[in-house]
């Protein structure tokens, strides 16, 4: 029996390698030209078949036009990568910021995935800004804190500014508005320079600090062993190791309802190990209670509810005057939480989103089955059919030529939480405020519920295409592109269409204000309160 079993994983890890040098293989040779059309013309045919707003903001003329022109650039072949740079841009014209083209990516055996995960690549710890026309270090999560506040002049010798123009044309906004680029280029740019170059071992960066230039090294370096013994301290005398005082049973009680309370809360704020920060913050700006302010980074993870449940009761308790929402750098998430925080930010009924547009009587069916759906998954789903077809066909539509999927919960008119907030309400937002953050900015902006402070929001007024996604990969280049299944909106609507949430108080921030830990945004609000109180 051992025998068949270490023979089984021989198999296994035999099988595994094959298909990763087949892979890398695949994204790395020439493809020909016949081949390259074709998957132009197999993902236009997927954005035509599954997205239901395609035409929403380019006409099909326009649209087609594109593509065919693609295709008469690409007269040699090329690889995927190259192939990547050339198709997103064109996907970008779509306009629609939750349709994503991804470039393709080496893969690694399982050897050496062991040995990668024991490093991490320093560049990643870089965080940046692009403002005033160029690229500055944010923040930088390594050792080097001389690196804060420097502007980024090239990379592997490549000028970051050409860098960043080029990868703001490989995604997209909801429609017009250009505020989410400069934004999301700048939050991402380490994930669109992976994409754009592939993997790396390290890159020379050269900043400048006032009239000088200086250049870093950034390398894959070894991660520190927290497994590792203590040592004992370099003065003792003593030989042996460094023994643990052993806990008594009240220490080891206290301990354990730490932890679990560490837990809660991890839960409760949502977690974020990357960053050592959680989604949810909550707190009051000075002594008497009199201004709140509650910071949401996304809506896709933690238990919300009782965050929220939470933080309105000490809200109420309180009886707290003013209330700051900040939804900066927030790129959305789930309904079910922006629901039920509206529900605590209004004193009317109200119909949270409209029926959804979809192009299938079954579009969970059609998101889950995809080429890119494990085949151990799709013989799985084959058991379930019969149950998920028919919760798709009644909760689908037909009306006015157009097919429409109701989400019960957030269709139909719900009441506002008994302890919902009465008071003063400013929201921040920005051109990361997108999908979700747009959906809550839109009613509470139509509803003249909050003054909006900071700029417009990088996504629509009047809805995105989201909901549930699909995942096609094409068969040649290896490409993967994600598109949005339904049409989620909110009631009500703005003309023109295409832009997103407009403030009331522009307020863009400049680099001495960011070199300066200077929230001028945040700032003004507070000015605002003070005037006023």
């Amino acid at each position: 029996m051992k025998r068949i079993l270490f023979m089984l994983m021989v198999i296994v890890v035999l099988v595994s390698c094959k298909s990763v040098a087949k892979h890398n293989e695949q994204i790395t040779k020439l493809h020909s030209v016949e081949n390259l059309h074709s998957d132009i013309d197999k993902l236009y045919h997927q954005l035509k078949r599954h997205h239901p707003k395609l035409y929403q903001y380019i006409s099909k003329e326009e649209l087609d036009f594109k593509f065919d022109s693609l295709k008469s650039t690409i007269n040699q072949p090329i690889d995927s990568r190259t192939f990547y740079r050339k198709i997103a841009p064109v996907v970008a014209y779509v306009k629609q910021g939750h349709v994503a083209v991804s470039s393709v990516s080496k893969r690694f055996t399982r050897n050496e995935r062991k040995q990668l995960k024991k490093t991490s690549f320093e560049f990643y710890k870089l965080e940046f800004e692009y403002l005033e026309d160029k690229l500055w270090v944010k923040h930088y999560k390594g050792k080097d804190s001389i690196l804060k506040g420097k502007e980024v002049v090239t990379i592997e010798g490549e000028s970051a500014k050409d860098l960043v123009k080029r990868y703001k044309t490989r995604f997209a906004s909801d429609g017009y508005n250009i505020t989410l680029h400069n934004r999301y280029v700048s939050k991402g740019f380490s994930t669109f320079y992976y994409r754009d170059k592939g993997f790396a071992d390290s890159l020379k960066v050269t900043f400048r600090s006032k009239d000088s230039l200086f250049s870093r090294v950034f390398k894959r370096i070894e991660k520190e062993d927290k497994k590792k013994k203590k040592r004992a301290p370099e003065d003792s005398t003593s030989v042996e190791e460094v023994k643990v005082n052993k806990l008594s049973k009240e220490e080891k009680n206290v301990k354990k309802l730490a932890k679990r309370k560490r837990r809660k809360d991890n839960r409760k704020y949502g977690y974020l190990g990357e960053n050592n920060k959680y989604t949810r913050n909550f707190s009051f700006i000075g002594k008497d209670s009199c201004v709140a302010y509650m910071k949401l980074r996304s809506f896709s993870n933690g238990n919300y509810k009782r965050f929220y449940k939470e933080s309105f009761t000490k809200l109420d308790s309180a009886n707290t005057k003013y209330f700051i929402l900040d939804l900066r750098d927030n790129g959305g998430g789930r309904i079910a939480e922006i629901d039920y925080l509206y529900s605590y930010l209004t004193d009317e009924s109200y119909q949270f989103i409209t029926e959804s547009e979809v192009t299938s009587r079954t579009p969970f069916l059609k998101s889950f089955m995809s080429n890119t759906t494990p085949n151990s998954l799709k013989v799985l789903s084959a058991v379930f059919y019969p149950v998920v077809a028919a919760h798709n066909l009644f909760k689908t539509r037909n009306r006015d030529g157009k097919t429409y999927y109701k989400f019960n919960k957030h269709t139909k008119i719900k009441p506002p939480k008994p302890m919902h907030y009465n008071g003063k309400l400013y929201v921040l937002i920005n051109g990361n405020s997108f999908s979700a953050s747009s959906l809550i900015s839109t009613h509470l902006k139509a509803n003249n519920r909050a003054t909006f402070v900071g700029e417009e929001t990088g996504g629509a007024y009047n809805g995105t295409v989201a909901g549930i996604y699909k995942i096609y990969q094409l068969p040649n280049t290896k490409i993967k592109v994600r598109m949005g299944l339904m049409q989620i909106e909110a009631p009500q609507k703005q003309n023109p269409d295409g832009y997103g949430v407009k403030p009331d108080i522009t307020i863009l921030p400049k680099l001495e204000d960011r070199q300066l830990n200077i929230d001028t945004e945040l700032d003004w609000i507070l000015k605002d309160i003070h005037k006023h109180d």
